[in-house]
Parts: structure tokens; C-alpha cells; sequence
């Protein structure tokens, strides 16, 4: 193999080999290995709840991924006064905080920024489809699995009470609050929910959310028919953060309203009922201070190094095109850990205009 193309894993050449063991650890955006139990969550638990709080506690990986493997030597999200203050305005006034800004801006990463700093837990997060429904982040009622338990309890497979005919006590099992039911248990402490691409939604979408953002609570009807039979009134559902909590009269009422997150890449405008509801963000475009910091949040101050010249060049076309910071990244991240001769063609290859024509 040549000295050229020493540092492809891959040569397509038709021959089997274990060229795979030399691939070095994955960037720290796209290393997953945090998700085992205990792994690499900075404490060793396990992903729970805060029984005081009801705040998610562990971890996933997604921190390390979000803000940074590095962020003990810089923050990724170095705030201007006016972020700042936009930010605070929606915690004082526990109003949802719209942000809107080009991809790679920073959007989703304020809100883990916010829930690190103030010590919040897991952020929930949704990301919007054009399929998705406001029931999505509410809860999900799995009827069918519920049918045949009870089908399975009538031919005597399953044990009385476990979703047996006549017995209500395991109708919480079927039950699982999404990111945004989650969000509004009642708790101590605030928790973070991040309502991601809001703009890519159905047209119906934004409005159906006002009143439960404005009102802070729902109900569950499969539950509230039922309530006046249910021990105490009360049913164990499943969270969102894979725990359990119990849900009072088949409604679900937050005590802390929920610092919320909606990011919008502005591909569309919201009706202004909902702006009314919200504090608005807009994010300018990064300067070279503020990348520099993200890449040795993420890579370290050698990176940060080695690939300033990249962040250069990466303002100057930013000027004229539309660009991603995490293409910035990943420029910097494979130059460095592969090394090829023609690192600024491959540079190029990875940071390409997201508005050109397809």
C-alpha cells in the first residue's frame, strides 16, 4: 500500500483484512460507549431518578457528545450579553425559549449547556418529524400488548392482577410518557426539555402544543376512566428516562414548570399564538473565538491547534455559503487522527455548502 493511502481503512480492493483494529477511537461527538451502565457518565451511576428532585440522574453520553470530552479546559457555549439575558428571561418567567439560528449554531446544545451548569439532569429530548403528533411527546397507551395480556390471563397464561381481566392495577405497565409528559411531572427542580427542529413539524403541531405549554398539565384518558378504581387513584406509568413514577387521577401536573427548548433552522414561521408564548433567540453566526472554543471543547487544545488554520478558512466561505460547525469538526477531527497527504482537498470534501443544489 502506498504512503498515500496508508490511512484508509477501507481500500477497495475486493480482499478481506483487519484493517478495522487500526481505526482509531471515534470522535467524541460519535462515541456511544457512554450508554453502558456506569461508562463514562462522570459519577458511576446508573441513568435514574432524583427522588428529590425527579430529575434524571446518570447518564447516557449524550453530555460528552453535546458539550464536549474537553469542556474542563473551555465551554462550548460561551453566551454574548444578549443570550444571557433571553436565556434568564425564560427561566425567571418559566416561558419556553424559541431559538432560531442556521444548522450547526449552537441551538440544541444550549439547552445541555443550561441543564450542565445548573445541574438539572438528562436533557429530554424530542426531535420533530413531519409525522410527528403532540401525543408523541405526551405518552404512548400500548392497547394491543394490554388486549393480549388480558387474552393471554382468560387461557390462564398469565398471573391474576398482571393485566388480568377485571384488574386495573398493571394499567400503568402499558403506559410511557414521552419526553414532553416526562418533562411536566411534578418535581422540585426544573427539568430541561429540548423540542428539536420544531420547523420541520406538521402545520397543526405548534398549536396543538399552547395549552399544554401554557397550562402545564394533561390527562391521560385511559387512566382518569379509570382512576375512581385504581389504588389511591394512583397508577405507575414508565418515563421517558426509562424509570418509573406515578401518575394521581390519570393527569399529569408539573410542580417546576420545565425549562423548554424549541430550535427552528427558520425554514418556516410559527403562528403567533405560539410566539406570543415564547422568549425569542436568535443565533448570529459564530466568529473565530467561539469556534476555536468549540473545537477544544470537543478535540482538545491540540486540535485546536493543529487546526486553526481550517476555522480560517471556515469564516471566510461561511460569508457566502451556508455551513455546519459540526462539518467544521469533523474536518478537523480526521485531518488530525488520519492524517492523509492532501488534507486540505479532503477538508473541502467534508465542508460542503448545505445550500447548494442536489
Amino acid at each position: 500500500m502506498s504512503e498515500s493511502s496508508e490511512w484508509l481503512i477501507y481500500r477497495g480492493a475486493g480482499e478481506p483484512h483487519d484493517g478495522i483494529r487500526r481505526l482509531p477511537a471515534p470522535p467524541p461527538w460519535r462515541d456511544f460507549s457512554g450508554r453502558e451502565a456506569g461508562a463514562h457518565t462522570g459519577t458511576g451511576t446508573d441513568v435514574g431518578t432524583d427522588a428529590a428532585t425527579g430529575a434524571g440522574v446518570g447518564g447516557d453520553g449524550s453530555e460528552d457528545r453535546r458539550l464536549g470530552a474537553y469542556r474542563h479546559l473551555a465551554e462550548l457555549y460561551r453566551p454574548g450579553a444578549e443570550e444571557l439575558e433571553m436565556i434568564n428571561a425564560a427561566l425567571y418567567l418559566r416561558r419556553p425559549l424559541l431559538v432560531t439560528g442556521s444548522p450547526g449554531a449552537g441551538k440544541s446544545t444550549l439547552a445541555h449547556s443550561v441543564a450542565h451548569e445548573l445541574g438539572l439532569g438528562r436533557v429530554l429530548r424530542w426531535p420533530i418529524v413531519s409525522r410527528s403528533t403532540l401525543l408523541d411527546g405526551l405518552y404512548r397507551y400500548d392497547s394491543i400488548a394490554r388486549l393480549q395480556d388480558v387474552q393471554l390471563a382468560a387461557l390462564g397464561a398469565a398471573t391474576p392482577g398482571e393485566g388480568g381481566a377485571g384488574a386495573v392495577e398493571g394499567i400503568g405497565s402499558y403506559v410511557r410518557l414521552g419526553p414532553l409528559g416526562t418533562a411536566l411531572l411534578p418535581s422540585d427542580l426544573p427539568r430541561v426539555l429540548l423540542i428539536d427542529e420544531l420547523d420541520k413539524s406538521d402545520i397543526d403541531l405548534p398549536n396543538d402544543l399552547l395549552n399544554v405549554l401554557e397550562e402545564g398539565e394533561f390527562g391521560l384518558p385511559e387512566l382518569e376512566r379509570i382512576a375512581d378504581r385504581l389504588p389511591g387513584g394512583e397508577a405507575e406509568v414508565l418515563t421517558d428516562d426509562g424509570t418509573k413514577a406515578r401518575v394521581r387521577d390519570g393527569r399529569v401536573r408539573c410542580r417546576a414548570f420545565p425549562f423548554v427548548v424549541l430550535t427552528s433552522n427558520g425554514e418556516r414561521d410559527f403562528p403567533p399564538p405560539l410566539m406570543r408564548r415564547c422568549i425569542h433567540l436568535e443565533l448570529g453566526r459564530p466568529d473565530h473565538k467561539r469556534l476555536a472554543t468549540f473545537v477544544r471543547a470537543h478535540l482538545g487544545d491540540d486540535a485546536a491547534r493543529t487546526g486553526d488554520d481550517l476555522v480560517t478558512r471556515f469564516l471566510e466561505r461561511s460569508r457566502s455559503e451556508l455551513l455546519a460547525s459540526d462539518q467544521l469538526l469533523n474536518a478537523i477531527y480526521l485531518t488530525d487522527a488520519a492524517a492523509p497527504p492532501s488534507r486540505d482537498r479532503l477538508a473541502d470534501l467534508l465542508i460542503q455548502r448545505l445550500d447548494r443544489p442536489r
